[in-house]
């Protein structure tokens, strides 16, 4: 009998098991389970709960049929590498299994929803040009006045139909979740991707956005210890008022740009080169131009400032209001 097959009706039996009760039963490494339930949480076999180190795997409510083989392997591979679904139990299904699992939520045809995802994702990928999305054009139909000389996204957030993306998903959860294992995965992924640019486009300086929302755990603050970056930073502050507004929480462009006015306060006051703010969603891209034209004013930037956000909104003013 398959090991997953042993796991399956172990898990039948008990409900649930975590890596050491299964190690036992099947006689075999911790390290040998693992790389098992890899493979099963990946078709959505499984489902997992909890974070290191109390973590405990269950079936799926939902049975897989393995019709993954009736697909082609150029879209087993661009599901695979790009789709993750988060069940309402916190289970993260990636790939193939995760996209069935879906599409049986969604009640859609799985083979043909497939080659739709996939088609989508074409037509979003032609925004992508060396990993990176320009948000620029965006910028510029926004407002009157943009006062930062690039603008990109590592992704967007959402995608027509099928919702948020991958990165968009993981983003969300990390900092919802309070997780610090969640948000080391995700900045692990990134890492590569935000020190490509800061060759790219020889950036000496660095300025991360500070949140409005108070948390106990800082999503970019855990960023900017992870990413160990040897370049000066540039001090930004968010002010406190009596009531904390949320950019998420406003509708209009306007209350958004007058948020970010009177919200936003650059410290910084010594002379850099290259500059590149760090935000994490920009939905209407008021508080990473307000920062930059805080910058041109007090005239301390010598260069360019760059914008850089893990998520941006497509259209030309979304409100990205979940991050």
């Amino acid at each position: 009998m398959k090991t997953s097959q042993k796991i399956i009706d172990y898990l039948k039996e008990h409900r649930q098991a975590n890596t050491q009760e299964l190690a036992d039963y099947l006689g075999i490494t911790d390290r040998g389970v693992r790389k098992q339930l890899l493979v099963m949480l990946r078709k959505g076999t499984l489902t997992k709960k909890g974070h290191p180190p109390v973590v405990y795997y269950q079936l799926s409510l939902d049975p897989i049929k393995e019709s993954g083989d009736t697909l082609p392997t150029n879209i087993i591979r661009e599901i695979n590498h790009n789709f993750l679904f988060i069940t309402p139990t916190g289970g993260m299904l990636e790939g193939v299994g995760g996209f069935e699992v879906w599409c049986q939520k969604h009640n859609l045809p799985f083979v043909k929803t497939s080659h739709e995802y996939v088609s989508m994702l074409k037509r979003f990928s032609q925004y992508k040009k060396l990993g990176f999305i320009n948000g620029l054009p965006k910028l510029n139909r926004t407002y009157e006045q943009v006062h930062l000389d690039n603008l990109y996204y590592l992704d967007f957030y959402s995608i027509d139909r099928f919702g948020k993306t991958k990165l968009g998903q993981l983003l969300l959860y990390a900092k919802q979740s309070q997780q610090t294992t969640l948000m080391s995965e995700l900045i692990d992924a990134l890492a590569p991707a935000i020190k490509r640019l800061i060759e790219v486009k020889n950036i000496t300086s660095v300025g991360f956005i500070p949140p409005t929302v108070k948390r106990q755990i800082q999503f970019m603050s855990v960023l900017k210890k992870k990413l160990h970056l040897k370049l000066r930073f540039i001090e930004i502050q968010k002010i406190r008022s009596d009531v904390a507004v949320p950019q998420k929480s406003l509708s209009k462009l306007a209350d958004r740009i007058e948020n970010a006015r009177h919200s936003i306060v650059v410290k910084d006051s010594s002379e850099h080169d290259n500059i590149l703010l760090i935000d994490d969603a920009v939905g209407s891209g008021a508080t990473l131009n307000e920062t930059a034209k805080q910058i041109r004013e007090k005239g301390i930037c010598r260069g360019k400032i760059v914008g850089l956000a893990i998520t941006g909104s497509f259209k030309g003013f979304d409100v990205i209001s979940e991050v």
